[in-house]
């Protein structure tokens, strides 16, 4: 185990702060608080989203300028005036950004890159550690802060705290809790270096990557078991969403437990509808749906949704 110390830079700390999706947002909410200079915020361009496919700022983006701070949404950091105000930071802070930086962008800051990761580092490198950690069936996760390297989240961690996962707990639920805490830890790891006494700490254990979530793994296959079907609705939310078909309807699954049940019906059955939700016949055991979304329409109470239904034999495919 190799521990790292780093040095003090001389006056007050100056960061610059990249981010982009949701997760980030807490992070940059408690950098604005902390006191400490915010030079430059940095985020993913625009890109079209909604119903009308107009063009969307990233949330960081959102915040930032409604903020007022110094804000660029652009995925080149190679440019001339990031380049200058990389040169000149503390420390460039990096949460949920969308792309990897190179190792030159990194080395420019005093103490380099500090990355806030939602895992327990080294289980889970990589750009979907929250979702893969449910889909695994994880009874725990954590979130780490870490000195970036050139290598995805290979880099030594400052500190790491560990958290266990709810059992009904949603990829959105556990992300936004993870990143609060994250925000918190991550400032103490910021005055520790302002004092000088920041240690970073080889990481240590089996290696694990968690890869980008595909649209094709939220297709639903009742024929897995139960529990796998519940982990993949939570892991699923709030995007891309697992879906399945009902008498050729898209339909979306949002919450969802497994219920130790004989099956009698075939996969795919709804064998009762109750206040709980609907009952599905799996592979093994049933999936208790609580919550669905039918194409077009809002979210809804799954009892609500089967009230407009012949559902009596209905399979979903």
């Amino acid at each position: 185990m190799v521990s790292r110390s780093l040095g003090l830079c001389s006056g007050i700390m100056r960061l610059i702060f990249a981010g982009s999706g949701s997760f980030a947002v807490p992070v940059l909410n408690r950098l604005m608080a902390s006191g400490h200079e915010l030079a430059l915020v940095l985020t993913q361009p625009e890109r079209p989203g909604g119903r009308g496919r107009r063009l969307r700022p990233t949330p960081v983006g959102v915040v930032a300028a409604a903020a007022g701070l110094p804000l660029m949404a652009t995925s080149d950091l190679a440019i001339p005036g990031i380049l200058a105000a990389l040169r000149s930071a503390s420390a460039l802070v990096v949460a949920d950004y969308g792309c990897i930086l190179p190792a030159s962008l990194l080395d420019l800051p005093c103490h380099g890159g500090i990355n806030v990761h939602p895992s327990l580092l080294p289980r889970w490198r990589g750009a979907a550690p929250v979702e893969r950690a449910i889909l695994a069936g994880d009874l725990e996760t954590g979130v780490a802060i870490m000195r970036m390297e050139a290598g995805l989240d290979t880099g030594p961690v400052y500190t790491l705290e560990r958290t266990r996962i709810d059992p009904d707990e949603t990829a959105a639920a556990l992300a936004a809790r993870l990143a609060e805490r994250g925000a918190a830890l991550l400032c103490k790891v910021l005055d520790a270096l302002e004092r000088g006494t920041a240690q970073a700490v080889d990481q240590q254990g089996e290696v694990t990557y968690a890869s980008r979530l595909e649209k094709s793994e939220a297709r639903l296959n009742f024929s897995l078991d139960a529990a796998g079907l519940a982990r993949r609705i939570r892991a699923f939310n709030p995007r891309p969403l697992a879906w399945c078909e009902a008498g050729g309807e898209r339909l979306r699954l949002l919450k969802a437990r497994a219920v130790d049940a004989p099956v009698h019906d075939p996969v795919g059955t709804i064998v009762a509808v109750g206040a709980a939700g609907l009952d599905i016949a799996t592979g093994k055991g049933l999936l208790r749906v609580s919550q669905m979304q039918r194409a077009g329409r809002r979210p809804q109470p799954a009892i609500q949704v089967a009230r407009g239904w012949k559902w009596q034999g209905l399979r979903l495919t």
